[in-house]
């Protein structure tokens, strides 16, 4: 599906990181990471009662800010242990990795997006009037970085640089 200006309803964004998928999947998989890996700077932490780790079906919430503080509930809707893991949040927007190992046997490329394509339209609408997906791809790229850092000695950025 394509949003009001013609442009696909998903923005996608992808990196080559230097280590092995299921090292990479077991840091997403933590809900206590996404904070630390956020690069948009609105993942603030997990909230009570969330899993130690995410698993099929299960429903986890965190706390955020974005101007304001709020909390989301994600479910995971997408669940292939190492190679894929995908939660829908509010809106019916869905955020996924996919890992895939590289033949070099070393290195895994990691494929992040955030698929608004079963949204109400009018959501849709308005998520691009307020620049998301430039937002988002933005965040995105340097989630990607700061996922590379979390299982590398290479440094990664802060949310708000760039």
């Amino acid at each position: 599906m394509r949003n009001g200006n013609g442009q696909p309803r998903a923005v996608t964004v992808e990196r080559v990181i230097a280590a092995p998928a299921q090292r990479l999947f077991d840091v997403v998989a933590d809900p206590a990471l996404h904070s630390v890996i956020d690069g948009s700077g609105t993942v603030k932490g997990p909230r009570d009662g969330s899993p130690v780790r995410l698993s099929p079906g299960a429903s986890f919430g965190m706390a955020m800010r974005l101007g304001t503080a709020y909390r989301i509930t994600n479910t995971v809707v997408e669940f292939e242990e190492g190679r894929l893991l995908a939660w829908d949040h509010m809106g019916r927007a869905r955020w996924r990795y996919r890992f895939e190992p590289l033949d070099d046997g070393r290195s895994t490329r990691v494929i992040e997006s955030w698929d608004y394509s079963t949204a109400p339209r009018w959501l849709a609408l308005a998520l691009g009037l307020l620049g998301f997906r430039g937002r988002n791809r933005r965040g995105m790229e340097r989630t990607l970085e700061r996922l590379e850092a979390q299982v590398t000695d290479r440094p990664s950025v802060s949310p708000t640089e760039a």
